[in-house]
C-alpha cells in the first residue's frame, strides 16, 4: 500500500470532488490529523494555511461534506476526497471554486448534465419557485407526474415508429426530466439508479 507522504510543512494537497458527479469542487490542504479525521469522521477536515490552524468544512457556514471515499495517487503526495456536499463549496456561493473558464469550453458528460438536471430539481422543489413548470408537478401531485411519464413515453414510442431522430431526441429528453421528476417526489436519488445499473453491469465470478 502506498504511504502518504507529506511535504516539509506537514501538508499534502487535497482535490474535492463531488462525488456524484465527478465535478471537482476545490483544492486544499491537509495535514496527518486532517486525513485522520476525516477518515474517523467520513467528514471534510483540512489545515488552513492563512489562519494555520485545523478546519472542519462547513462547521461555520453549513455547507456541510460528507466524505464517501479518500484515494490516493500513484506518487503518495496528493489526496481526492469524494464527497456528497450540502450546499456550495465555494466561499462565493457557487457549488465549485473552479467556476471561471479562462480558455476553451468545458464539456459536461451525459452523466453530469442528468445528475445536474436531478440536483436542479431537488432543488426546484425545496424552494417552489412560481411560475415554474417543474413547481406546477410537484403541486399536483404524483397522479400528475405519473400521467406525464406515461404520456412522454407514448410520444417516444411514436417518434421511434416514424423514425424520426430529431422528434426521437426531444421526447426521450422529455420522458428523462420527468422521470427524474417522479424519482425525487418518491425520494429515490438517482444515484440509487446508477447503482442498480452498476450491480447489474458488473461482471459476475463464479465463487
Amino acid at each position: 500500500m502506498t504511504t502518504i507522504q507529506y511535504d516539509q510543512n506537514g501538508l499534502i494537497p487535497v482535490i474535492i470532488q463531488n462525488a456524484e458527479t465527478k465535478e471537482v469542487l476545490t483544492l486544499a490542504y491537509a495535514n496527518e490529523e486532517a486525513v485522520n479525521k476525516t477518515m474517523e469522521t467520513n467528514e471534510t477536515w483540512l489545515f488552513s494555511r492563512s489562519r494555520n490552524e485545523l478546519w472542519n468544512k462547513g462547521a461555520t457556514s453549513g455547507n456541510t461534506q460528507q466524505v464517501t471515499a479518500v484515494r490516493l495517487d500513484c506518487d503518495g503526495d496528493s489526496l481526492i476526497y469524494e464527497v456528497i456536499p450540502n450546499g456550495p463549496a465555494c466561499h462565493t456561493g457557487q457549488n465549485s471554486c473552479f467556476f471561471e473558464t479562462i480558455h476553451g469550453e468545458p464539456n459536461d458528460s451525459p452523466g453530469d448534465m442528468i445528475a445536474q438536471l436531478a440536483a436542479l430539481i431537488e432543488t426546484r422543489e425545496k424552494e417552489m419557485p412560481e411560475g415554474a413548470y417543474t413547481t406546477y408537478l410537484f403541486n399536483e401531485g404524483v397522479d400528475k407526474i405519473c400521467k406525464k411519464v406515461g404520456e412522454e413515453a407514448a410520444e417516444v414510442i411514436i417518434a421511434a415508429k416514424n423514425r424520426d431522430a430529431e422528434e426521437l431526441s426531444m421526447e426521450a429528453a422529455d420522458l428523462f426530466y420527468h422521470v427524474l421528476v417522479l424519482l425525487q417526489e418518491q425520494k429515490v436519488a438517482f444515484n440509487q439508479v446508477v447503482d442498480v445499473l452498476k450491480e447489474r453491469h458488473t461482471p459476475k465470478t463464479d465463487k
